[in-house]
């Protein structure tokens, strides 16, 4: 235990707000089973960031579930990582009040998923939608975190993040670790099929643009059949033409070569040969991963035995840091 403490600790979570594709595994999911030799890994569901979106109870528990199958399937040993759900570490909300307190309106109001999730619901501009930011500051200042793997659209929740944890550490002594940014081995980025402009969203509307890690082999051939490519005819990596190279990219993923192995392969032939091979290529790749997700998520015993083994490791650690919090706010504790 001696030795895991002295290794850099990092947090990464992901919402249930959707099923995982292979966009995410290739962006994070594999990262992750990558790091947990080297690094003291926190992985978490991020249940209470969203429900500043309507979610449909029943959904959200299974894709909670589904998300911790996935996590495992992919890899990620929760023998080595702490595996948790948000909602299950009652510290994660208390430390964002405190935080809460701490942050101006104007830093949270200039955050541009604010703003872009305020021009898609604009029916639900809630409170919570506001104050996610700091909500996310909590996660990862909870657990004394070193390093954070971070997107280009949640830098500016880690520099908030940062911010809070020196103000408060200026405020009352040395509290908090301050985190920094963690850059991952690129992974590649993963378009829409069906608008290769678009980075893959777990959370489309349109079922047809994603392949998800749960799909059945058939269900991810049909969807590469019907991709959108473009009007040429050669099977080239061009960026000006992002529905070929989008497909490049995952027949690369899928079976470990170059883009200048596989624009040879197809050197001389059409959009069917090439779909259709990169349709069963995706199709084996995904196959093992479906396949043990779909073990994991039947062994409902087992999972709740990872999640409250995971549940119990986060809150001890995140009890520890509340507790300095609490002392020097001034609360009273027992």
């Amino acid at each position: 235990m001696e030795e895991q403490a002295k290794k850099p600790v990092i947090l990464s979570a992901i919402q249930p707000s959707g099923t995982i594709n292979i966009g995410i595994y290739s962006g994070a999911l594999r990262n992750w089973a990558a790091l947990q030799d080297t690094y003291d890994c926190l992985y978490g569901v991020v249940d209470m960031h969203t429900i500043t979106v309507r979610q449909e109870p029943a959904v959200l528990r299974r894709r909670t579930l589904d998300n911790v199958a996935m996590y495992i399937a992919c890899g990620i040993d929760p023998e080595k990582n702490t595996i948790f759900i948000q909602s299950q570490v009652p510290q994660h909300a208390e430390l964002a009040w405190v935080l809460n307190c701490f942050t101006g309106m104007g830093e949270c109001s200039r955050m541009t998923q604010f703003k872009d999730k305020s021009a898609q619901h604009a029916e639900n501009i809630n409170v919570g939608l506001f104050a996610y930011p700091v909500l996310m500051a909590a996660d990862i200042l909870l657990y004394q975190t070193d390093l954070v793997p971070v997107g280009a659209d949640q830098k500016q929740h880690l520099e908030l993040a940062r911010n809070l944890a020196e103000r408060f550490n200026f405020h009352y002594s040395p509290t908090f670790t301050v985190p920094e940014v963690f850059i991952p081995p690129v992974g590649a980025k993963i378009m829409s099929l069906q608008e290769p402009t678009k980075k893959m969203s777990k959370s489309d509307p349109n079922e047809k643009a994603n392949i998800n890690l749960s799909d059945s082999d058939d269900v991810i051939i049909n969807k590469i059949k019907r991709a959108v490519t473009d009007s040429g005819t050669d099977i080239k990596f061009d960026e000006s033409r992002p529905g070929v190279a989008n497909l490049i990219t995952l027949y690369s993923i899928a079976t470990g070569k170059t883009f200048k192995e596989i624009e040879a392969h197809f050197d001389g032939k059409g959009y069917g040969d090439f779909k259709k091979e990169t349709g069963e290529a995706v199709a084996e790749f995904i196959k093992p991963i479906r396949t043990r997700f779909e073990e994991i998520r039947a062994d409902q015993t087992y999972l709740e035995t990872v999640l409250k083994r995971g549940g119990e490791a986060a809150r001890g650690r995140a009890r520890k840091t509340l507790s300095k919090v609490y002392k020097k706010v001034g609360f009273v504790q027992f």
